[in-house]
């Protein structure tokens, strides 16, 4: 029997995958053209470290006030439109922040440069996964990755404006009216009408548009909040990985392994660049395998994987681990944003909003946690933060889809 090939995506959606695409590049990109500013912004200031330190501290800070603010939005305004005006906004933000002639200001506009990424980061989450049920298959992961690009591409574009002596205004005026014209442009193509139904109703129109019989099914409330609550520890297993490698990876594999600082450096290259493979490999494992077994098997491969090498220390050892912890976590965040959108009996938009806002506790808790471990114990007991994390995911990946997606499928 020779199977058919798969049905043609049609241009409109090919269209909105593109476009969705270029707001988590510029999403991505935006704040990372000013973290190469820092060092320029506390000494023109005169700041101390712990005046910088709480200006830095104020754009999560901003984040957490303001996500739960981006389900009401979307679903008043439209996740495309909400997305776009978080991008012109949060850029605003940001040129403010490099412009700021005080600490007031500066804290000021990162503080609302992180309310407006939150509010922008939820709803170009729920334009994607728009267009992934449009697509019938897994590609959330594949606007992660391209986020990765983005936040790259934005840290290059800080640090050549700084070795080439760009003034502030001028560099990320530039950057703010290249990400909004982008931003403007994806708009056009993005899904028109209005934000989807919630889940059930949505299945139960499908299924009478196909001319079979509607199914509902019923969710007790309290089960809907033990699910969010799996899905937010998920995606906090997630996120403290990430962090680790952000804030401890170098000062680890220098400080304790005696490794150069350049060597050192390779801890954190090595997570995100595993991960950004993971995020580009991710969705065709997810389709055949069901979000559920490689959450899974990406808890297990960051326990193991990291568990090995501070177990047995050595610098290629702590290297390879963050490597192996960086691919294991990379569908974790899509597939926590994914199940929360997916959950019956909650308005558009409500799911992805608090666990998008909850997970970014992680970001806030994790630092402080594993510095007060480290300081107590050493951080090689500190960064047992991963391996926990990893197998905190194995035990909670029950609550993800454990469907596959036929190959008949686009």
């Amino acid at each position: 029997m020779i199977t058919p090939p798969p049905p043609q995506v049609p241009r409109q959606h090919r269209a909105a995958r593109i476009a969705v695409a270029a707001l988590f590049l510029t999403n991505g990109a935006i704040f990372a053209n000013l973290l190469p500013r820092y060092p320029q912004l506390k000494a023109d200031l005169g700041l101390g470290n712990a005046e910088y330190g709480l200006a830095v501290a104020a754009f999560p800070c901003g984040a957490l006030m303001a996500g739960l603010a981006a389900g009401t939005l979307i679903r008043r305004f439209r996740s495309s439109r909400v997305a776009v005006a978080g991008t012109l906004l949060t850029s605003v933000g940001v040129l403010l922040a490099g412009l700021a002639p005080s600490w007031g200001v500066l804290a000021g506009m990162l503080f609302f440069a992180g309310c407006m990424d939150a509010i922008t980061d939820v709803a170009q989450n729920s334009h994607g996964l728009r267009v992934q049920r449009l697509y019938g298959r897994s590609i959330l992961n594949s606007f992660h990755a391209i986020w990765s690009v983005g936040a790259v591409s934005g840290g290059l574009m800080g640090g050549l404006a700084v070795a080439l002596d760009v003034p502030r205004g001028v560099h990320l005026g530039l950057s703010a009216l290249l990400f909004a014209i982008v931003a403007l442009t994806a708009l056009r193509y993005t899904l028109p009408g209005p934000e989807p139904l919630e889940p059930n109703e949505r299945a139960e129109g499908d299924a009478q548009a196909d001319g079979l019989p509607a199914r509902r099914e019923s969710t007790g409330h309290g089960r809907i909040w033990l699910m969010i609550a799996a899905l937010v520890l998920i995606a906090i297993g997630g996120t403290l990985v990430e962090d680790a490698g952000m804030t401890w990876a170098a000062v680890y594999l220098s400080g304790t392994l005696g490794a150069d600082v350049a060597i050192a450096s390779f801890g954190f290259i090595a997570l995100v660049g595993s991960q950004f493979v993971g995020r580009m490999l991710g969705d065709g494992l997810v389709d055949r395998f069901g979000q559920r077994a490689i959450a899974r098997t990406g808890g297990a491969t960051t326990a193991a994987g990291m568990g090995a090498a501070l177990l047995l220390p050595s610098v290629p050892g702590t290297i390879a681990g963050f490597a192996l912890a960086g691919f294991g976590v990379a569908t974790l965040v899509p597939a926590a944003m994914h199940g929360a959108d997916e959950l019956p009996g909650l308005r558009a938009g409500t799911g992805l909003t608090v666990v998008s806002w909850l997970m970014r506790l992680g970001f806030l808790v994790s630092p402080p946690v594993v510095g007060l471990v480290a300081d107590a114990v050493g951080l090689r007991v500190g960064l047992l933060v991963v391996p926990l994390a990893g197998t905190l995911v194995l035990v909670l990946a029950g609550v993800l889809s454990a469907a596959r997606v036929p190959k008949s499928w686009p």
